[in-house]
């Protein structure tokens, strides 16, 4: 099931000549396709990679960039992108439910306002902000890029 889900990502013959773009791309068509079926990401974490998609997908995340940690840089991204994953499905199951959810954030802000230490998350429970989902996932993965782009061999 999980394997027959990963094959709707578009999964490229072979690497381009820019690897952060293929990266990016897979990382965003995996995104994606954990949209359609948010069960995946859980998933993913209690199996390993069987199928053949999902090692087709694997090994071309493997070959970009060329260097001996590469699947661990694989690894990384691919824990992003789960997680996020995992993360947004279940704000989004949260979100449906309503005043519960509501209820509970404002419980956890009232805890918060009671402990000095905590003045910041308290100020943001009180007025949460910051970039829409998509903007976090694209800057969680930039970030990720950026550090592994900086930690491989000078070419």
């Amino acid at each position: 099931m999980l394997d027959a889900a990963v094959a709707e990502i578009p999964v490229p013959v072979a690497p381009g000549c820019d690897w952060r773009a293929d990266l990016r791309a897979l990382a965003f068509d995996t995104r994606r396709m954990l949209g359609r079926h948010p069960w995946c990401a859980l998933l993913a974490h209690t199996r390993p990679p069987a199928g053949p998609h999902l090692m087709r997908r694997l090994e071309f995340m493997g070959a970009a960039p060329r260097c001996p940690t590469q699947m661990t840089y694989a690894a990384l991204i691919d824990r992003h992108v789960l997680g996020s994953g995992v993360q947004e499905a279940e704000e989004a199951r949260h979100e449906s439910t309503g005043d519960a959810f509501t209820d509970a954030l404002a419980a956890v802000r009232d805890l918060a306002a009671a402990n000095p230490a905590v003045a910041l998350l308290t100020a943001w429970l009180t007025n949460p902000a910051g970039p829409p989902r998509d903007a976090q996932f694209a800057l969680g993965l930039g970030v990720l890029l950026d550090g592994i782009e900086s930690r491989l061999p000078a070419r």
